[in-house]
């Protein structure tokens, strides 16, 4: 195999690139940027920071679930904690942790200098993050929602919601939805006409494929809860009645809406994390991934069968036998395109000549704790058994088996796996080994027991419990498998800590990686490739006719251009998130000083030059 270039190439630091090949530090730089590589590394910051955030609130509803009838947190702030928990972990946490592998990985994977719109790049990156903060704010101004992050009706009405609270969710969950379509809508166009020669589809690393799917799932998802979000604000601030049973609404209405985006995004968060598994096993186990096609269709109709399961959310409201039967089939039905992505994985990993590196390891612990996740979801496919379940802490453990189990491991697979490319420096394997195992050891010793507790009759959204109900021994075994939990992320943030300070440097690929990012110096330069790559097989770096597809940064060709840095797309950003705190207090001059901003901020983005 015929390697030219990137491994001795320079490689300076991530956060000192500027545009047009040069290097400059300063905060007005990254507030700025419009570099997919920056924008990936403020996504994975801000997300992890986040996910820290949602940690903290799960660590107080275990502490105050660790004993029975317990007072540490009073009835009103564990209804504050538990929904913002699952809304910080949902919208917060896993979806802009995977952002921020699209946003780096993608662009070197196909072969591309950067995203399709670099500034509507900024853009979604900056509502994301303003839209965060205006989100846990409320925790400042009365209260934090507290209505579950779910918010059905008519717990969200103002009878029984008044105040700002579930107007902050709203407003806030209406800002990141913004964030989300344009994101979408960047890498659908990014990946569909920015593919280097020779990569059609059927070449893409699976990655690719499985952001592009996500992509497509966003935008067809999150219109649903956008409705649902503009009528229960109608409703909270206009005195509409579309939720309200006495005047004609219906509750199950908010039910329908919520849930046809709510089972879509179960795989907009999990859908990343298996294209991350997809690209780790072959490099660890030094062959290429068995049934590539298989795990790329099984994808798209995981993508498509997502879309015709949401009421299974929904079989103690009372849909009937026909609804119940129809949505049980198709729930028993999508089990099977991600057990072949199972199938596939452990065929590739079997006869494999397997490197027991850090990455791998969250792989294996990320197909394990995802099966067990995907067993009791089949299990929620009947509806006689879902009835019995629902509402318990069956229902818990369930959700943490996939989105914790499944989703993080395959999370903490790819950081261990692209850390290095996006530092330039090696992340410690036996810190990273004492990670997984006390991480895994934790995880279980939290979660596996909530399906018996479930089981037991221990309803969910609960803030405390009477002793003698056999509850104590397992809540107790929950709490202090999360301390332990919490304490594994402490190991995982030195780790990285300790890269930063002294981590040995990298080359180009310290994995023998097979895809494009891996052809160039870590951490790329600021135009990724000199000379955009071609590519001749499925694994291009391990194909045996690859000689341009290394196009390391000592080939004879000119710095490209690069778009330069934009101050619009943060302003833009601000005028929406006023515009939000301006409908959130009904003062129509803070709406107005919104609007102006947006505008101002648009026109300049409009008419400012690509490249200054």
């Amino acid at each position: 195999m015929a390697v030219t270039g990137a491994v001795g190439a320079e490689t300076p630091g991530v956060g000192a690139q500027d545009h047009g090949g040069t290097y400059s530090g300063g905060i007005w730089s990254w507030l700025t940027t419009v570099d997919h590589k920056r924008i990936g590394v403020m996504y994975g910051v801000s997300a992890f920071l986040f996910f820290l955030v949602g940690g903290i609130e799960a660590l107080l509803i275990r502490l105050q679930l660790g004993t029975p009838e317990n007072t540490l947190i009073n009835p009103d702030l564990y209804n504050q904690l538990f929904t913002m928990h699952g809304t910080t972990m949902v919208f917060l946490a896993i979806m802009p942790l995977s952002a921020a592998f699209f946003n780096f990985i993608v662009p070197l994977q196909i072969g591309a200098r950067d995203v399709a719109f670099p500034r509507l790049n900024a853009f979604s990156f900056w509502v994301f993050f303003l839209g965060a903060l205006f989100m846990n704010s409320s925790f400042l101004f009365g209260g934090a929602p507290d209505a579950g992050w779910f918010g059905y009706a008519n717990l969200t009405s103002t009878q029984y919601s008044p105040g700002m609270r579930v107007d902050f969710w709203v407003l806030g969950l209406l800002v990141l939805g913004v964030s989300s379509i344009a994101a979408a809508l960047n890498f659908i166009v990014t990946i569909i006409n920015l593919r280097c020669e020779g990569m059609h589809f059927m070449r893409m690393p699976l990655f690719t494929w499985m952001t592009l799917i996500t992509s497509f799932l966003l935008v067809m998802a999150f219109p649903a809860i956008t409705v649902g979000l503009v009528l229960l604000m109608f409703d909270r601030m206009f005195g509409t009645q579309f939720f309200n049973p006495l005047a004609g609404g219906d509750v199950l209405l908010w039910q329908h809406l919520f849930w046809i985006f709510g089972h879509p995004e179960v795989y907009i968060l999990l859908l990343p994390g298996l294209g991350m598994v997809s690209e780790i096993i072959p490099v660890f186990s030094r062959k290429p991934l068995f049934g590539y096609a298989f795990v790329v269709y099984s994808g798209v109709l995981i993508a498509f069968l997502g879309f015709g399961v949401w009421a299974h959310h929904m079989f103690a409201v009372g849909l009937g036998p026909v609804a119940n039967t129809v949505f049980a089939a198709a729930t028993m039905l999508i089990a099977i395109p991600t057990g072949v992505k199972i199938f596939n994985w452990i065929a590739t990993l079997w006869g494999g000549s397997l490197r027991l590196k850090t990455p791998l390891y969250f792989c294996l612990g990320f197909i394990a704790m995802f099966i067990i996740g995907g067993l009791s979801g089949v299990m929620h496919a009947s509806a006689a058994a879902d009835l019995q379940q629902t509402d318990t802490y069956f229902i818990v453990a369930h959700i943490h088996y996939v989105l914790f189990g499944g989703v993080m491991f395959a999370l903490f697979a790819g950081m261990y796996y692209w850390i290095p490319k996006v530092t330039g420096r090696m992340l410690s394997d036996r810190l990273g080994k004492i990670h997984f195992w006390i991480m895994l050891v934790s995880f279980n010793l939290t979660f596996f027991p909530q399906h018996f507790l479930g089981l037991h009759g221990m309803p969910r959204r609960t803030f405390t419990y009477e002793s003698g109900l056999g509850f104590e021994a397992m809540n107790l075994m929950s709490t202090v498998g999360a301390l332990l939990l919490g304490s594994s992320m402490l190991i995982f943030i030195w780790n990285v800590l300790q890269m930063l300070r002294k981590g040995p440097p990298t080359g180009a690929d310290p994995w023998g990686g097979s895809t494009l990012e891996w052809s160039i110096a870590s951490p790329p330069p600021h135009y990724n490739f000199k000379v955009l790559p071609k590519v001749y097989g499925r694994d291009p770096l391990w194909a045996a006719d690859t000689s341009d597809s290394r196009p390391g940064d000592d080939v004879e060709a000119p710095e490209p251009h690069m778009p330069g840095p934009s101050a619009f797309p943060l302003t833009t950003a601000i005028g929406i998130v006023v515009m939000a705190a301006g409908g959130l207090t009904t003062t129509l001059p803070v709406l107005f000083v919104g609007v102006a901003v947006v505008l101002f901020g648009v026109y300049g983005w409009a008419f400012q030059p690509l490249e200054h």
